[in-house]
């Protein structure tokens, strides 16, 4: 399955990890039932695809602050993506 996965640009490119490196990995191995390894590979993957469910979900059933939770779970997301970038880079640093 590895062979159809998009190659990260930014890596090839200059040598270091996008926010995104690890997210197609990590979705394999959601998939594959490897949650913890999944988690390891991208900690945001579960956010996201929270976040991602719950679109889904409310393209058939409208919730009263909809908004709210949209925008709660994206800033969740986002910080998990950030935090988990600054984390793996602080390693690599040191």
């Amino acid at each position: 399955m590895e062979e159809f996965m998009l190659p990260c640009l930014n890596k090839q490119l200059f040598g270091i990890d996008c926010l995104g490196c690890g997210a197609q990995r990590a979705l394999v191995l959601v998939l594959q039932g490897e949650f913890s390894a999944a988690f390891k590979m991208f900690p945001a993957i579960y956010p996201i695809l929270i976040l991602l469910l719950f679109l889904v979900t409310n393209l058939f059933y409208k919730f009263k602050g909809d908004w709210y939770i949209k925008a709660g779970l994206i800033v969740v997301s986002a910080a998990v993506i950030i935090g988990a970038y600054i984390y793996k880079m602080s390693f690599l640093i040191n």
